[in-house]
């Protein structure tokens, strides 16, 4: 450790040694002067015989030290001072940095816990979701579906690639607890589905074999949440009975802390297959999770998948013909199209932080023009070009890293306010903050910025020439003369940037205006959705469940400020069921070629509702019962396709999975945006009465109100529970607020796209501006000599601001080039516009060229009130 001692005393150990230096010297001195010189002489003398005291210390001084090292140490300190000493030039250096690092590093800790951390099972790299791809002429432009019970066993059963899969199925339950029921949503799932993941319960058992047997006993798993909130982390929680849908389940276990896979997931509960429901091939309602076997990687299983695939659609070809299977990797699953989102923000937030790199060059550069002079003195009394550029870089290393700490505690609200944005979508597993590896790319991303800020300013000073440096005078011309060229490719690169993002930005802006403008098919104004989901256990049959909600909609039909009521068994925008069917007058083929057209369950009253509008015939009403004639109303889509310029009404439909007779359509309705505003084909459905489905325990009411719809959610759930008081009423929400959610990630792309590009535009400002007023000082003299010989204020105003303008436009085609290119990478994103849409690129384009030009009048204004005798005195 003595190296470690010398660096911290090395100030000590210096001046000793220049004390001994200088006791040899004036040893020497004593003894000329007893020769007989005088002192003045012998100083004289001893010094010509002892030499430079200077490099003496100094080559005495190497011994004692890692030059290299305290070298580093000296350029840190004066470069300190350095900055110290402009605190302007440094805050505005600084700021501009921490926006741009800032920007980065709160995109980077959103993609880095939701895109770059792997899912927290074990060995997640080898989970894999398999798919059914089915077939495209009954589903156009649908790569992928969930799978049926009995193509899951087969699977299982058949398969040589994974170690373990698993089906996942999804419902609601009701707990019944007095005076305070819940809907819990719980997730069925083969037994062996957690062992495969990796993950145990922290308290009691997974599932056994014998829990996934038909006529085994009733086990439910539980979220570590539920645990807390419902059953106060009992110690005791093992020896509980609970009740989800009138039904007593034990509880066996509670899985760890931030479990919740898959999809928010509160209990677990076996599949325990009936040999009925294992014997069900067409329906597709499960997600399948496998785990590759050690050796063998994702193509090879695909391979094996389609193999498997083949033989079944050979041997059910009625259910089977036509549809694939498709092994694809968990993680990016279960990411969906939010990754490609967030990566194009990653790449937007790249493109601000080059521009604060640009700026801070722009500013270095022009630091360092000024300090040519000194540059050159240092070079000329031995400084090597690798030292002078080396305390460049190091200066503006020191600015990135200030940068840096100050952008980490912007990053530090954005962060929390995306977080709180997209969180509750986010499984509990995942954790937006700033963790180490956030502070690592912080770290490394403030680094590089310091050394690309200083690589152009370094470089120009490489290109110094010394003896041109030293004969220059003190005026301003002369100070600054020089870095024109390079401060005008700046401007360039900040301006080509910038119109990317704004690019960028607008198409997205004008994405979600298009979304919000676009014509659902229905009235989201004033409409409360109310979800109710029932018990089959105390609701069994077809009849009581119809009954339940009939009851309950006359109730709220009465209450103050209710226009109409009804209910459906998925609202529009959320999605819903496909179901194959047969249409009158199209060719009868195998359910494997059907087409498959979304099917809803309505009650009277829901068209009412929601102001969907009937176009032919008749709505559903009372008389339609589960004995009357079977009836159905088609979308104007559904009837156009199938029944072009005839009369819809009066043909049949046949629904493949509800049994009965073919039902007659009785009405035509207006085409309803069902799974989402961004789909922009028409859809092609089918509405069933509520009272002629062979089961609806689940619906959503949706009443039409006078008055705000949120002022009448308590008097709708004391209807509910004027029913059944065992009924829960959770997830109340508007029409509008669903409207709203269904479009949250295309509203947090654009709010945080136009946040970025505002940004960017800012930091182009800056530096045009910055530009235009560093050409105003170096031509002041120029100026002068124009105002004195007559020209008038326009002329220079004119004259100046068409170089900053000239450079702009440069910008803005090179940037127009740019977009043409890079906005093709989010056309995914984009509903109704081409990445190519000439009004945003015009658009933006005018907007940044005004920006420009404010950013260059207010120098060029200054220029015009040059006093022409003082700007001629002013070398």
């Amino acid at each position: 450790m003595n190296w470690l001692t010398r660096i911290f005393t090395r100030r000590r150990i210096y001046e000793d040694l220049s004390e001994e230096v200088r006791a040899h010297l004036e040893e020497k001195i004593e003894e000329l002067v007893a020769g007989g010189m005088s002192r003045a002489d012998a100083s004289a003398a001893a010094r010509r015989q002892f030499g430079n005291v200077t490099s003496m210390e100094e080559a005495g001084r190497e011994v004692w030290r890692w030059p290299r090292l305290e070298e580093v140490f000296m350029d840190l300190r004066y470069g300190l001072r350095v900055l110290r000493k402009s605190p302007g030039f440094s805050a505005v250096a600084i700021l501009t940095l921490a926006l741009g690092i800032g920007a980065n590093t709160a995109i980077f800790s959103v993609v880095n816990a939701v895109v770059l951390q792997p899912p927290p099972f074990q060995d997640p790299n080898r989970l894999m979701m398999v798919w059914h791809t089915p077939p495209q002429k009954s589903f156009p432009g649908v790569p992928k579906f969930v799978v049926s019970a009995a193509n899951f066993l087969d699977w299982r059963s058949e398969n040589h690639v994974f170690s373990q899969m698993s089906a996942v199925g999804f419902g609601s339950f009701n707990l019944s607890e007095a005076g305070n029921p819940a809907s819990l949503q719980g997730r069925t799932v083969s037994y062996d589905f957690f062992s495969m993941l990796g993950v145990a319960p922290i308290v009691g058992r997974s599932f056994v074999a014998d829990d996934d047997q038909t006529g085994s006993g009733l086990v439910v798993i539980i979220s570590d949440l539920l645990w807390k909130t419902r059953f106060g982390g009992a110690a005791d929680i093992l020896k509980k009975t609970i009740k989800l849908d009138d039904r007593n389940y034990s509880v066996i276990g509670v899985m760890p802390e931030k479990f919740d896979f898959p999809f928010q997931a509160q209990l677990w509960m076996p599949n325990a297959w009936s040999a009925k429901q294992s014997a069900v091939r067409g329906n597709h309602n499960y997600l399948v999770i496998a785990r590759l076997k050690p050796g063998v990687d994702q193509k090879t299983a695909q391979a094996e998948m389609d193999t498997i695939s083949n033989r079944l659609a050979q041997e059910y070809p009625v259910d089977d013909a036509g549809w694939g299977a498709a092994v694809l990797p968990l993680g990016d699953q279960l990411l969906g199209s939010a990754k490609p989102a967030l990566l194009i923000l990653l790449g937007a937030v790249a493109f601000v932080l080059l521009i604060a790199c640009t700026n801070v060059a722009n500013l270095t550069l022009a630091k360092a023009l000024g300090r040519r002079k000194e540059i050159a003195i240092r070079v000329a009394l031995g400084a090597s070009r690798g030292r002078v550029i080396r305390q460049v870089l190091i200066e503006n290393l020191l600015l990135s890293v200030a940068g840096g700490l100050l952008g980490l505690g912007l990053a530090h609200f954005v962060v929390d306010a995306i977080a709180a944005f997209i969180g509750p979508q986010l499984p509990l597993s995942v954790t937006i903050g700033l963790d180490g590896w956030v502070l690592g790319f912080t770290l490394m991303i403030s680094v590089l910025t310091g050394i690309l800020a200083g690589v152009a300013p370094s470089w120009h000073l490489l290109k110094t020439n010394v003896n041109a440096s030293l004969k220059q005078g003190v005026g301003r011309t002369d100070s600054d003369a020089g870095g024109g060229r390079a401060r005008s490719v700046f401007v360039v690169a900040e301006v080509t940037l910038s119109l990317v993002l704004l690019v960028g930005a607008g198409l997205t802006i004008r994405t979600l205006a298009l979304l919000r403008g676009v014509d659902a098919g229905f009235d989201a104004q004033n409409v409360l959705t109310v979800p109710v989901s029932i018990s089959s256990a105390k609701f069994p049959t077809v009849e009581k469940q119809n009954n339940f909600f009939n009851t309950v909609l006359a109730k709220v039909r009465t209450l103050p400020g209710v226009v109409s009521a009804g209910a459906a068994d998925a609202l529009p925008v959320q999605g819903g069921s496909t179901q194959p069917v047969l249409v009158e007058g199209q060719p009868v083929v195998t359910m494997a070629d059907q087409p498959e057209v979304p099917v809803r369950l309505i009650a009277p009253g829901y068209l009412s509702a929601l102001h969907i509008s009937l176009k032919q015939g008749r709505d559903f009403n009372d008389a339609d019962k589960a004995e009357s004639l079977q009836v159905v109303l088609v979308s104007e889509a559904f009837a156009r396709r199938f029944w072009p310029n005839e009369n819809p009404l009066g043909k049949h439909v046949t629904l493949t999975f509800s049994p009965g007779s073919a039902r007659e359509v009785v009405g035509v309705v207006s085409n309803v945006r069902l799974t989402g505003l961004a789909v922009s084909t028409p859809v092609e459905a089918v509405y069933q009465a509520m009272t002629q489905s062979p089961r609806n325990s689940r619906m959503t009411l949706a009443v039409r109100t006078s008055l705000p719809p949120t002022s009448l959610t308590s008097a709708v759930t004391d209807a509910v529970h004027s029913v059944d008081a065992d009924t829960p009423v959770e997830g109340v929400l508007t029409m509008q607020d669903i409207l709203d959610q269904s479009l949250t990630q295309q509203r947090l792309s654009m709010t945080l796209l136009a946040a970025f590009a505002g940004l960017a535009l800012l930091l182009a400002a800056i530096g045009i501006y910055g530009v235009q007023a560093y050409s105003v000082r170096q031509r002041i003299r120029e100026v002068g000599i124009r105002i004195a010989m007559g020209a008038r204020t326009g002329d220079v105003l004119r004259v100046v601001m068409m170089q900053g303008l000239k450079l702009s436009l440069l910008g803005v085609v090179l940037g127009l080039a740019a977009s043409m290119g890079l906005s093709r990478l989010i056309t995914s994103q984009l509903y109704g516009l081409t990445a190519t849409d000439p009004v945003t690129f015009a658009g933006v384009s005018g907007l940044l060229l005004l920006v420009a030009s404010a950013a260059c009048f207010f120098p060029a204004r200054r220029a015009t009130r040059v006093d022409p005798i003082v700007a001629l005195r002013d070398e």
